[in-house]
């Protein structure tokens, strides 16, 4: 009795190691594991070269229109000068709210802090 179960015990060995994947598996799905890091990793490098080579043409775009707004200021001032008086620069205006914003915080009623609040308990007779 001891031999069957022995046997059967070794047959059982066998067949859990026999069912495990080959060397030739192993190595293939190591192989694509690597392939696809490798792709991954190439496509962000492009990536991000991509965006380096925006930032540098927008920079230079940047430069080159900073260059020709100089240019046309000291145009400005050589013509003023040439005629005797002086050159004010231009001032930006700063941007005016929107009409119907609420920038007064009361109650509503966008820019008649100064008037009660009529709706309240308060405001009532």
């Amino acid at each position: 009795m001891k031999k069957v179960i022995y046997s059967v015990a070794v047959a059982a060995t066998f067949l859990i190691v026999a069912c495990g994947p080959s060397a030739e598996e192993i190595a293939k799905k190591e192989a694509a594991r690597m392939d696809s890091i490798a792709k991954v990793t190439s496509d962000s490098l492009a990536t991000i070269e991509a965006q380096k080579q925006q930032m540098m043409q927008d920079s230079i775009n940047a430069a080159m229109e900073k260059m020709k707004q100089d240019s046309i200021l000291a145009a400005e001032t050589a013509a003023a000068a040439k005629k005797g008086g002086k050159v004010k620069p231009k001032k930006q205006e700063p941007k005016k709210p929107e009409q119907g914003t609420n920038q007064s915080g009361a109650g509503g009623r966008g820019g008649n802090a100064d008037q009660p609040n009529k709706t309240g308990a308060a405001g009532r007779k």
